[in-house]
């Protein structure tokens, strides 16, 4: 249950980091407060996950997938550029991740 949980930390924390550019640096009121409380969501539901999860796998997992959501949405959204470089760090980055989860 607790990887469960962890998987929607990460989910919300490609939400946070796609929410903090619409603040215009903290400067618009509705979307910082959105921003806001994504990112205290995606804490706290990782700190869910940490009470039976080894703290080092769950926040290396947690970052994993915000970091490989968030370039797969600049891809998608924002035509982000795509390069053999960009895919192969993703490709590790969800290789360690698959590691973490058969090796906890």
């Amino acid at each position: 249950m607790n990887w469960l949980i962890l998987l929607l930390a990460g989910r919300v924390e490609v939400a946070w980091s796609q929410s903090i550019k619409p603040t215009h640096n903290f400067t618009r009121p509705l979307p910082t407060l959105i921003c806001l409380v994504l990112m205290a969501a995606a804490v706290w539901l990782l700190s869910q996950a940490m009470n039976t999860l080894p703290v080092g796998t769950a926040y290396a997992v947690f970052t994993g997938i915000g970091a490989v959501g968030a370039v797969t949405l600049g891809i998608i959204v924002s035509d982000d550029p795509v390069s053999v470089g960009r895919s192969a760090a993703l490709a590790l980055i969800v290789g360690g991740i698959v590691l973490a989860r058969i090796t906890t």
